[in-house]
């Protein structure tokens, strides 16, 4: 299998312990959740806004149809969230105060994973680039919504994550074997490439920011980025 046939198999199980009928990747902004949703019977696009206090959906955001969205990340004064969408190729930005997309900002074809820097300037979106899989991360100045840096990564560019100073990026990459990809985002420039399990998937940084945490699809989570230990697990890890 594949890594986008892995990747693909993961969010469907996603789909099926959360009882829903179609992908959903949800990021909390409180008192509010995000949820992307994508019907592939029809093609609707959706992002769901569900209050975390009664945990009933207040609102709809529409994107278009096609748009096939992804991952989400709000940023950290909760003013926007950002959407990845794989079919139009583009970062939806939503204000939260109106749940209304302010901005569809273009970064390259079948985006994925994204992540908002502590500070809130900067947007970080994995790209995967096919037919080529001249993989990126592209770099939105969200002052601007615009692209203001292109970093070229591993084949195969899922999940981001920065750490909380803010000074790295860590990308993963589900190619044989997985790698990580590190991003010094003062310079954008990749610094080291960690090699972790086979088909690397998520990633998450400890508050402390001394460690990251990898899970790959060879039923092992690598415990760091800096390190070669691996985690055995019981079944297939996903990124939550």
């Amino acid at each position: 299998m594949d890594g986008t046939s892995a990747r693909w198999l993961i969010a469907l199980c996603i789909v099926m312990a959360m009882g829903l009928g179609a992908m959903a990747s949800p990021v909390e902004a409180a008192p509010f959740a995000y949820v992307t949703i994508w019907e592939p019977h029809t093609g609707q696009s959706t992002v769901s806004v569900i209050n975390t206090a009664t945990n009933t959906v207040m609102a709809t955001v529409t994107l278009p149809v096609g748009s096939l969205p992804s991952e989400v990340a709000v940023a950290p004064d909760g003013k926007h969230a950002y959407v990845t969408n794989q079919g139009s190729n583009t970062v939806s930005v939503i204000d939260t105060a109106t749940n209304a997309v302010v901005a569809a900002v273009p970064v390259g074809r079948s985006p994925y994973g994204v992540a908002v820097t502590p500070d809130g300037k900067h947007a970080y979106v994995t790209v995967f680039n096919p037919p080529s899989f001249d993989n990126i991360v592209s770099v939105i100045d969200t002052a601007t919504n615009t692209v203001v840096a292109t970093v070229p990564v591993a084949i195969g560019a899922l999940e981001v994550a920065v750490t909380p100073d803010g000074k790295r990026a860590y990308v993963t990459n589900d190619s044989t074997p997985g790698v990580v990809s590190v991003i010094d985002t003062a310079t954008n420039l990749v610094v080291t490439t960690v090699p972790v399990g086979t088909l690397a998937f998520g990633v998450a940084i400890t508050p402390d920011g001394k460690h990251a945490y990898v899970t790959n699809d060879d039923n092992s989570l690598s415990p760091s980025a800096a390190r070669q230990t691996r985690i055995p697990l019981p079944c297939n890890p996903a990124s939550s």
